[in-house]
């Protein structure tokens, strides 16, 4: 346990900070299982829709380096790639 002032502050600033870290972990998967769902429904439209709704909340996750930039390229271009394929 942390024995200086500095140090039980850190601890509960690493506490506030990594709840809400999971809460944006969250609405990333929520976003991205939206679009996922979209294009297992097999209608495109709704699929781009939704991908376009979540570019957004994928982009301000990475900035907030919740996740990487290349992780969220990777998921914006492989969610693409899939809408792209649907008939």
């Amino acid at each position: 346990m942390a024995n200086s002032a500095q140090a039980r502050k850190r601890a509960r600033q690493a506490v506030k900070r990594r709840e809400c870290n999971i809460s944006l972990r969250s609405k990333l998967r929520t976003a991205i299982k939206f679009v996922r769902k979209a294009i297992e429904s097999g209608d495109k439209v709704v699929a781009q829709n939704s991908f376009n709704s979540s570019i957004g909340v994928i982009d301000s996750i990475a900035d907030k380096d919740i996740i990487h930039k290349n992780k969220a390229a990777r998921y914006k271009s492989r969610l693409s790639a899939a809408i792209k394929v649907m008939d």
